[in-house]
């Protein structure tokens, strides 16, 4: 059977993620034991009210960025897993990972879904942020569960969490006993590891699509907690928020990654990711030339990537730090662009070096031609307005080379390689 995939939000649909359940548990070696399937059910609590009180059209905002959401995170926190993430029927996701892990692990990993889909949603200018109000059931599979079992315990637990007030995320009745560790535990470890220098930070190589040399690469940080197991970085700066710490982890993994990188030869970049809390800050551009001063990297060689989230603060004082750091000659990347609602007007207002395509801008090009035509006018308008183009979540030769006869000039994904540990990528920039 071929999979199939949601129309609004390009995940799969119901009969797909049966579909794959099915096709994972049939391949898996009986040898091994049972096929390991760790499922969450997410139900978006509000959104018939957002339909009611904004529009549909807001409702299928809020539908496609709850989607993207998932999917970035399990891009991050899953990388090393097979997983799949659908969209079973009006607001109603399923994640589902197979890969041999704690149910602690599965806890934390549903708490820290239900943190990212919870922060509010941008709409267009003057629109009020929406917010949703996520529920997740959790479940191990049991030897025996076939897909339509693990649907219907899940669906069980997210109906007993509707009549719950208060609670947002319980086991099916077969999971019960999974262990949780308090977010004030993570809190206290993170900034143990921080102090450590437990926070590993890895590197993902970027290339020229015009001769598929290597650029540089972004710096993306993990940490390998002993009972939570890996927490990415959206989960990472996430628990810091809670505590204010997010500057201090920020700044932590910048100055690793400056250190790591001083090494590495003159032609290639570092790219770092900007938070809300940094550029919220008078003083950032002055206190990071000098981090990177101390380091001995040279200024030129930095790309610093901002999100559309970090812009819906104040955009005049962005605007003037990001000036502050354009007259060091570091460049501004707007990252995963296309994701969010795309204010064109901060590309008017911004002085941005680079746009960084969301991988949902790739990912339909090769099949459907409104993506295409969509694909081509950024291209276009990044052009008219001197813009480099990065495409990120390159993941086939297929998707390389349509974004290159399109004009696009550079790379990211897994097709060039995955994040590799900084031994690693020093390793291949020898090659």
């Amino acid at each position: 059977m071929e999979d199939t995939r949601d129309a609004l939000t390009g995940l799969a649909d119901m009969a797909a993620a049966r579909a794959i359940i099915a096709r994972w548990q049939a391949d898996w070696p009986r040898e091994a034991g049972p096929c390991p399937i760790h499922a969450m059910l997410i139900t978006l609590g509000r959104i018939d009210t957002v339909n009611i009180a904004f529009g549909e059209t807001a409702g299928d905002t809020a539908l496609r960025e709850t989607a993207r959401r998932i999917r970035t995170f399990a891009d991050d926190e899953l990388e090393s897993s097979a997983w799949l993430a659908a969209r079973l029927n009006g607001g109603n996701f399923l994640l589902v990972a197979r890969e041999e892990l704690s149910r602690e692990r599965w806890q934390w990993l549903g708490e820290a879904l239900a943190d990212a889909i919870a922060v509010p949603i941008a709409q267009k200018e003057g629109s009020p942020r929406l917010r949703m109000w996520p529920r997740v059931g959790l479940m191990r599979a049991s030897d025996g569960d076939d897909p339509d079992t693990i649907l219907d315990r899940l669906a069980e637990t997210s109906s007993a969490l509707r009549g719950s007030s208060g609670r947002r995320i319980a086991w099916s009745v077969a999971g019960r006993e999974g262990a949780r560790r308090s977010h004030s535990q993570l809190e206290g470890d993170l900034l143990t590891a921080i102090d450590r220098g437990e926070i590993e930070i890895l590197f993902q190589p970027q290339y020229a699509l015009a001769d598929r040399r290597m650029i540089g690469a972004e710096a993306l940080a993990r940490w390998q907690h002993p009972d939570a197991g890996r927490i990415g970085a959206e989960t990472l700066f996430a628990i810091a928020e809670r505590t204010d710490h997010t500057a201090h982890l920020s700044r932590h993994i910048a100055e690793r990654a400056l250190q790591e990188a001083k090494d590495w030869p003159d032609h290639l970049r570092l790219s770092l990711n900007v938070t809300p809390s940094d550029l919220a800050a008078d003083n950032f551009a002055q206190e990071f030339a000098r981090l990177a001063e101390r380091e001995g990297f040279s200024f030129d060689r930095i790309t610093l990537e901002i999100t559309e989230q970090v812009l819906l603060g104040d955009l005049e004082r962005v605007g003037l730090v990001i000036d502050q750091l354009k007259q060091l000659d570091i460049r501004i990347a707007l990252d995963d662009f296309g994701a969010g609602f795309c204010n064109f007007r901060y590309l008017k207002l911004l002085s941005i070096d680079y746009l960084k395509l969301d991988r949902q801008m790739v990912e339909g090009v090769l099949d459907d031609e409104r993506d295409r035509a969509v694909f081509r006018a950024i291209i276009a308008m990044a052009n008219a307005l001197d813009l480099g183009v990065m495409a990120e979540g390159i993941e086939t030769s297929s998707q390389r080379d349509f974004c290159a006869a399109e004009g696009c000039a550079y790379f990211q994904g897994y097709l060039g390689s995955q994040p590799l540990s900084a031994d690693a990528f020093r390793e291949l920039t020898v090659c």
